[in-house]
C-alpha cells in the first residue's frame, strides 16, 4: 500500500511539474512557417519561455523530458495573423458622428481593450491601429505589452495627420499649418512613441507639408502609412517617399490611371519596397452581409464590451441595407480585382488589412474574410496570402527579427487551425489553438 501511494505521489509530482515547465512541445502538426515555402508535415516546434528554441519533425528532433507536450495531429501550424490596418476604437457601429461624441470616455478602459481581445481570440497576434487619440493608443498598448489586458502586440499611429481634422474629430485627427507645424506635429506623436505615422488627404495639403511629415517621421526612424483614395494622394505620398498605401479607393474609378501606375513601378523598380494594404473584404462583402444578415449575430464580437454597448452597435446597423457608409459600395465592388491586380503586377508588397471596426466590420471575424476574399474570391496564392498576414507586415515594421514566423529565437506567436488551411482558408474563421509569447490563450476554446 504504502509503495502504491509513493507511486501516486510520484506521478502527481511529474504532472505538476511538467505543467509548471518552462518548456512547451508542439507536436504533430503541419507547420507553415510563413516564409512561404512547403509546409513541414508531423512538425515539432520546443518553446522555451516566451520564445521558440528548435523545430524540427518527429523524426530528427527530440522532445525534452521536462516539456509539456501540446498535440498538434491533424492541425495546420502557423504564425499569428497581423492585422496591418485596424481601429480600436470603433467596433461595428454606423454612426461615427454618434460614436465619437458619446463613446471617447471609454475608449481607454473599455472599447478599445474589448476591440484588443477580440483579435487576440481571433488568432491576431499582432496589429497595426492606424487612428486613435494619442493617450489612449499608447496607455493601450503599454498595458498589453505589460500583461494587464489581453491583445496582440500592437503598433499604434495616434491621430491622424491631414490637412485639417473634420468637425469633431480634433481628438484623433490633427491638422497640420506650415511645414514647421507639420514637423511640430510629428515630433509630439515620435516623442510620445508611437510606432508608425498615418498620413490622410495629403492631396489637399501643401506639397512642402507632405515632404516635412514624411521626413520628420523618417528621422525618427517612423514608417509613413498614407491614405490611396484619389490619384493625387497617390502621386503625392510616392514624391514625398511614403512606406505604405492603405486601402484601394479611387471610388468607382475602373483602374489606376496609367501615370500613377508608371510611378508605381519606378518605385518598386528602384529597389526600395512599396507596401500597401488594400482592404478590401469590407467593400467586397458588404451585398453578401446586407442580404445575409445572420452572420452580424455572431457573438464574438461582444467580448469585453457591456451589454449597453452591445445593444447600441446593434439598433445602429439592424438595416444594413440603409446604412449611408455602404451605399456606392455595389458600384465599387466590379473595380476590386482590376486594382488589386494592377497593384500585384506592378511589383507592391501587399499586405492583410481590413479597416476592422468601421460600419458591421468586426474585429473577431474581419482579419479571416480578408484572407478569404484574397484566396477564394481573387485567386491569390493561399501560402502567400499567410505570408502577407505574417511574414510581410514584420518586415514592414522592422521587427522581422522577433516576429512573422516561426523560426528559432522568435517570439513563439503561434496559432492553428483543425484540417488544411491551405485547401480551405475559412477554417480561421474558428481558430482552435492561440499562442502569444509562449502563453497559451486558446486552446480547443476551452
Amino acid at each position: 500500500m504504502k509503495q502504491a501511494y509513493l507511486l501516486l505521489l510520484l506521478c502527481l509530482l511529474g504532472i505538476f511539474a511538467k505543467a509548471q515547465s518552462n518548456v512547451k512541445a508542439l507536436v504533430g502538426g503541419t507547420l507553415i512557417d510563413g516564409y512561404g515555402a512547403e509546409p513541414i508535415k508531423n512538425s515539432v516546434i520546443i518553446i522555451e519561455g516566451k520564445r521558440i528554441k528548435a523545430i524540427g519533425n518527429i523524426s530528427n528532433i527530440e522532445i525534452p523530458a521536462k516539456a509539456e507536450v501540446i498535440s498538434m495531429e491533424g492541425m495546420s501550424v502557423m504564425p499569428g495573423l497581423w492585422d496591418m490596418h485596424v481601429h480600436l476604437m470603433i467596433n461595428g457601429h454606423s454612426n461615427y458622428a454618434y460614436w465619437d461624441k458619446k463613446y471617447p470616455p471609454l475608449f481607454k478602459d473599455v472599447i478599445m481593450p474589448s476591440s484588443a481581445q477580440q483579435l487576440l481570440y481571433a488568432g491576431v497576434t499582432s496589429a497595426r491601429d492606424l487612428g486613435a487619440p494619442l493617450e489612449e493608443s499608447i496607455a493601450v498598448r503599454d498595458a498589453i505589452n505589460r500583461g494587464e489586458i489581453e491583445g496582440p502586440s500592437m503598433y499604434m499611429s495616434g491621430p491622424f495627420i491631414q490637412h485639417e481634422p473634420y468637425p469633431g474629430t480634433e481628438m484623433f485627427r490633427w491638422g497640420v499649418n506650415g511645414v514647421e507645424d507639420a514637423r511640430a506635429k510629428v515630433k509630439k506623436l515620435a516623442d510620445a512613441g508611437v510606432d508608425c505615422i498615418k498620413l490622410i488627404d495629403q492631396d489637399q495639403m501643401a506639397m512642402e507639408e507632405v515632404y516635412a511629415v514624411v521626413d520628420e517621421a523618417h528621422k525618427h526612424k517612423l514608417t509613413v502609412v498614407a491614405h490611396s483614395h484619389r490619384p493625387e494622394e497617390i502621386r503625392r505620398a510616392l514624391l514625398a517617399g511614403v512606406d505604405c498605401f492603405e486601402h484601394t479607393g479611387h471610388a468607382t474609378a475602373p483602374e489606376y490611371p496609367a501615370d500613377v501606375m508608371q510611378m508605381i513601378k519606378e518605385r518598386t523598380a528602384s529597389g526600395k519596397k512599396l507596401f500597401w494594404t488594400p482592404t478590401i473584404e469590407g467593400l467586397w462583402n458588404y451585398e453578401y452581409t446586407r442580404d445575409n444578415p445572420e452572420a452580424l449575430d455572431n457573438d464574438s464580437w461582444h467580448r469585453g464590451l457591456p451589454d449597453s454597448i452591445i445593444q447600441d452597435i446593434k439598433a445602429s446597423i439592424v438595416y444594413p441595407r440603409r446604412l449611408s457608409y455602404f451605399q456606392i459600395t455595389p458600384y465599387r465592388k466590379p473595380t476590386l480585382a482590376r486594382k488589386f491586380n494592377q497593384l500585384k503586377e506592378a511589383g507592391v508588397v501587399l499586405m492583410i488589412g481590413t479597416d476592422s471596426g468601421i460600419p458591421m466590420k468586426f474585429h473577431s471575424q474581419s482579419t479571416w474574410h480578408e484572407l478569404d476574399v484574397w484566396v477564394n474570391e481573387l485567386d491569390y496564392d493561399p501560402i502567400l496570402a499567410i505570408k502577407a498576414a505574417t511574414y510581410w507586415p514584420s518586415v514592414m515594421m522592422g521587427v522581422d527579427q522577433d516576429y512573422g514566423t516561426i523560426a528559432e529565437g522568435k517570439y513563439a506567436d503561434i496559432i492553428a487551425v483543425r484540417g488544411d488551411v491551405l485547401r480551405y482558408i475559412s477554417l480561421l474563421q474558428d481558430v482552435d489553438f492561440v499562442m502569444k509569447h509562449g502563453k497559451v490563450i486558446v486552446h480547443d476554446k476551452d
